[in-house]
């Protein structure tokens, strides 16, 4: 009985001089969804790619459920449903012509193919779009078909590689609520470039950098590290810094700029509730108060760096 789908130990893959991954090695649990977090050229797609055995990596090794992708090719296939980043549609078909195509090269049963496409269907709210052919159907349902083809012999890793990539938000919302109820009976590792993505949907977060890992963890032990620590004060009658230094949990204030102060702030005290508080105290009429917003960049910045200071270390 094996808790983790997936092992990946000392993982490495070159293409010519260029290194795409370096020595990553990461495990999944079994259940639930995982987020492989990186900016566009991490590595995700590769490190994909070698999972689902379309390629095969330099070095490393990649076991699902135990069984080595080199040594035990088609049954790890068997075992995974893949989505990569542009979804492998016949645009010609109908939905249910493609799903029937998908469920056939996926060596689903002749007698149990009708069942499997209904069951999938069903799945991704795609029932009443059967006989559409999939051309005429919005980049969202598209890419519910692509799921569907993904998920037709109940595979027990769905893989999807930037499921949400050019969709509206509309359509963003709506397939993730999809990949939600796919996790209760398969467990789903996507990748994505976008840190709300990864909020929104993993309990789970693999996070790879220029090929290298960066980060292994829970949601909750990432928040810990991406939490932002500054916090932005704008009022029609400032108080002075000297005000400003004795409010606890103030630890570093900086020149203002357009009017607004940007203080250095401890998380663990609430300082935006201190501020508001004195500010209806002292009249000083404050017009604004917000937490500076992360980005992607500085989170891979701060983790990279942490990373490199273990490895000298």
């Amino acid at each position: 009985m094996h808790d983790k789908i997936v092992t990946i130990k000392n993982l490495a893959h070159r293409y010519s001089k260029h290194w795409a991954v370096k020595d990553i090695s990461f495990h999944i649990k079994k259940g639930g969804v995982v987020g492989l977090l990186g900016s566009n050229g991490a590595g995700k797609s590769t490190t994909m790619n070698i999972l689902c055995g379309l390629i095969k990596p330099t070095g490393g090794k990649v076991l699902v459920k135990g069984l080595n992708i080199r040594e035990d090719a088609l049954a790890v296939k068997k075992l995974i449903g893949f989505l990569p980043q542009k979804a492998p549609l016949y645009r010609d078909l109908t939905v249910d012509e493609y799903l029937s195509y998908a469920a056939s090269f996926r060596l689903v049963p002749k007698n149990k193919i009708k069942q499997q496409v209904d069951r999938a269907k069903e799945f991704c709210g795609l029932v009443e779009y059967s006989k559409r052919l999939i051309k005429n159907l919005s980049g969202g349902y598209q890419q519910r078909v692509g799921i569907a083809q993904a998920i037709i012999h109940e595979p027990e890793l769905v893989v999807l590689d930037e499921p949400t990539t050019g969709l509206d938000p509309v359509q963003i919302n709506e397939v993730r609520n999809l990949i939600k109820t796919i996790s209760s009976t398969s467990t789903v590792l996507l990748s994505t470039h976008v840190l709300s993505e990864v909020k929104a949907m993993c309990h789970d977060i693999v996070m790879i950098e220029k090929g290298n890992m960066v980060f292994q963890g829970s949601i909750n032990e990432f928040n810990n590290q991406i939490k932002p620590n500054l916090l932005h004060v704008k009022a029609e009658n400032p108080p002075s810094q000297e005000v400003l230094r004795k409010i606890q949990g103030v630890t570093k204030i900086h020149p203002e700029y357009n009017g607004t102060l940007k203080l250095e702030v401890d998380l663990q005290q609430n300082v935006a509730k201190a501020l508001i508080a004195k500010s209806v105290e002292e009249n000083w009429q404050l017009e604004e108060i917000y937490y500076e917003k992360v980005s992607l960049d500085s989170v891979f910045a701060k983790l990279s760096n942490r990373e490199l200071k273990q490895v000298n270390d």
